[in-house]
């Protein structure tokens, strides 16, 4: 990878984590049309880590749960194209390296709080079941947290709607999919 386009993919980091300022700071507005400009310019085709990221905020910038579903769907996406190599610049058909199967490990710690947030999605939208396999799958995912602030809070948050997806109206007491 040349100088120049470490450079190029940089400035679009940056410019996502500009606008995640804006968000964290309330100006949700702001924050979403910044993002879809920068969405507008990487495409359906960017890089995945780009498009991942991207998403997984824009999820959070959203007002509309269907419209937040739909972003955290394109987020888990683009993790899902990091593991089968057919991100940009990645492993996999066309460089002569096989595909990846398994995560890179930096990306493995994005799959808990990717499937958290579809978890609260699928509640919002009044939709527990498909909330507790998500919820299920964050907790999985879980192990490649490190024992930090992020990881913590990313468990925390997985026990919390643990326990509010147990709390909800007719919900019948039984173990979630992955502990069956």
């Amino acid at each position: 990878m040349t100088e120049q386009q470490e450079a190029s993919e940089d400035a679009v980091m940056t410019r996502i984590g500009q606008a995640v300022i804006l968000l964290h700071a309330g100006d949700r507005e702001e924050a979403r049309n910044r993002l879809g400009e920068i969405w507008q310019e990487i495409g359906e085709e960017g890089d995945s880590l780009h498009r991942c990221t991207l998403a997984h905020y824009m999820a959070d910038a959203q007002d509309d749960p269907a419209d937040e579903l739909a972003w955290d769907l394109r987020a888990l996406t683009a993790a899902d194209a990091l593991r089968d190599g057919s991100g940009t610049g990645e492993d996999g058909p066309g460089n002569g390296r096989p595909p990846l199967r398994e995560p890179r490990p930096a990306m493995r710690v994005f799959y808990p709080s990717l499937h958290l947030s579809l978890a609260t999605d699928y509640l919002k939208l009044q939709r527990p079941e498909a909330a507790r396999v998500h919820l299920a799958r964050a907790r999985a995912a879980s192990g490649a947290l490190a024992d930090d602030g992020y990881g913590n809070g990313v468990r925390a948050a997985i026990a919390r709607l643990e326990r509010r997806l147990a709390a909800e109206p007719g919900a019948r007491p039984r173990p979630f999919p992955e502990q069956s």
